[in-house]
């Protein structure tokens, strides 16, 4: 889980009582159950930048199968329409899980074309258990500090300090939050979705996910189909692999992707001085990775923090010139204070990335099983790591919780969906965090989708990030639900062609103007890539 931009709203009051009642298996129905209040309405809370921010909180069950019983607490934020002509909330989620919604509302609607925002409201919201909502989870914090163990078990030594670590974080969820994990999962947090909407009145939403927020936008639309107005689906997960196929076939995705970024240092050599074959930049590059794991950088950066430092280059190429820069002078220069730097800014997991995390677990160790005996981990992940070493290990271990996790798993859901209205699926061929074959699956399955393809574009969150094209797919469904068909037997219904890869030189590219306000750099993709920036 990497660091997000900070939430807009305060924190909300929790709510005291707890459950300890088996939970609910899917789909609960409202119909005998009043609808949810906003509680004290809508408040001012907007900032310079987006003065007509609204705050508010929903309580919600704990239990949907117990509504009576213990409530939580949702976190809600508004950019509300303006224009006499309105199309409903249109309700966003960044992914994770474990993302928080809210500074994600005030992107979109700024991002959109202004006569197009100002026909919605603009809603994000904090999942259960997630920031600014209450209970918000947080299993172990400070569970990613460095140094870590090299995730690389190359040693029985390193695989048993591994596999302890994530045993006792395990532990430490089912002990700290025992009350809790038995409903973080994402059945609960569709039907949440669905009191949000009721809270709202309104008789339908419109939806808009990216990355793991398209899994439970679909999701909501298998359990509540009469309810999707509209549904925008960006960087598609492969809904018949959740979770632990999805994460196998990420690994190799990600050091595809890596390659692709060893393949652009190569290019600009006269630049950055590692050599003009992409084999060999690369060669430096896991030199450097070995060297690490002996003597961490500022006794800080060892080899887990260097993949966690450069993983984020495989969900967005604006980060390539300065993880290159960093690179380049340890390498050349023996200088570490530059990738102790681009640790910080990338790698490093703050306090909301300690409870993002804690989400993220939660609910993929929920959703569905997972081998629970280790050898099949360690036979699976070997093969992965023979053909694509960068992140397989890395992502093993931080999905291993999950074997030995103490909630029992619930049945995937089936999102296969003939009743839906027309649904928009936009996906690049080279995205590492959900692979192309992930938008292609979800599109078949959706009958009456429409799938918008980037063609080479390898980031992860395409839209609103400065490609036209694809905003214009994206503004004219939002506009009047108009969709692109494509021909008979196409795999897309539309193509475009991806961004540039950045210069080297380029003005520093991470994004320090956020959606809660602040100056810096503001390019379209920087600020969504500070807002869709999780493991999953």
């Amino acid at each position: 889980m990497r660091k997000r931009a900070a939430v807009l709203c305060g924190a909300v009051v929790v709510l005291a009582g707890s459950v300890t009642a088996a939970p609910a298996e899917a789909g609960p129905s409202h119909a005998a159950v009043a609808a949810p209040a906003l509680r004290a309405g809508w408040k001012k809370c907007g900032t310079a930048d987006y003065p007509t921010l609204e705050c508010a909180a929903v309580q919600v069950p704990l239990d949907y199968a117990r509504p009576s019983g213990q409530k939580i607490t949702l976190a809600l934020l508004r950019v509300p329409h303006t224009a006499k002509t309105y199309q409903g909330p249109l309700l966003v989620n960044p992914g994770g899980p474990g993302g928080s919604g809210l500074s994600l509302a005030a992107f979109v609607a700024s991002s959109l074309p202004k006569s197009v925002a100002a026909q919605y409201d603009v809603i994000g919201f904090d999942p259960r258990g997630v920031g600014a909502s209450r209970p918000a989870l947080d299993c172990a914090p400070g569970y990613f500090n460095p140094v870590r163990p090299d995730s690389v078990p190359s040693t029985p030594a390193l695989e048993r300090a591994n596999l302890d670590r994530v045993k006792s974080y395990a532990a430490a969820c089912g002990k700290k939050h025992a009350n809790l994990l038995p409903y973080i999962n994402t059945v609960n947090a569709a039907t949440d979705m669905d009191s949000i909407r009721r809270a709202l009145g309104a008789e339908k939403i419109n939806y808009f996910g990216y990355s793991y927020g398209t899994y439970l936008g679909a999701v909501y639309a298998k359990l509540f189909p009469q309810r999707v107005r509209r549904l925008v689906l960006d960087s598609v997960v492969d809904p018949t692999g959740v979770w632990y196929d999805d994460n196998i076939q990420q690994d190799y995705a990600f050091d595809a992707r890596h390659r692709a970024l060893m393949a652009w240092i190569a290019k600009y050599d006269a630049t950055y001085h590692l050599g003009t074959d992409p084999a060999r930049v690369e060669a430096k590059w896991y030199a450097m990775r070995a060297a690490l794991a002996e003597k961490p950088a500022g006794g800080k950066v060892g080899a887990s923090e260097l993949e966690d430092t450069f993983m984020p280059g495989g969900y967005y190429n604006g980060y390539w010139p300065d993880l290159a820069k960093a690179f380049a002078a340890y390498v050349n220069d023996k200088k570490t204070g530059p990738l102790v730097d681009a640790y910080d800014t990338y790698g490093a997991v703050d306090a909301s990335g300690d409870n993002g995390y804690s989400v993220y677990t939660s609910v993929q160790c929920r959703d569905v099983s997972w081998p629970r005996d280790w050898r099949q981990w360690r036979k699976d992940n070997a093969a992965v790591y023979a053909k694509a070493p960068f992140m397989a290990w890395n992502n093993a271990w931080y999905n291993a919780p999950c074997a030995f996790w103490p909630t029992a798993p619930e049945r995937p859901v089936d999102i296969a969906n003939a009743e839906l209205p027309p649904v928009l699926l936009f996906q690049a061929t080279n995205d590492a965090a959900t692979p192309y074959q992930g938008g292609v699956t979800a599109h078949r399955l959706l009958a009456r989708s429409s799938l918008v393809v980037e063609q080479g574009g390898g980031n992860h969150g395409i839209t609103l990030s400065g490609n036209s094209c694809l905003d214009q797919y994206l503004t004219a469904y939002l506009t009047d639900g108009t969709v692109p068909r494509g021909r008979a037997g196409a795999t897309a219904d539309a193509v475009c062609q991806k961004l540039p890869d950045p210069k080297p030189g380029a003005a520093k590219t991470t994004a320090t103007k956020t959606a809660a306000g602040g100056q810096g750099e503001t390019s379209p993709g920087a600020l969504l890539h500070t807002l869709v920036r999780f493991h999953g």
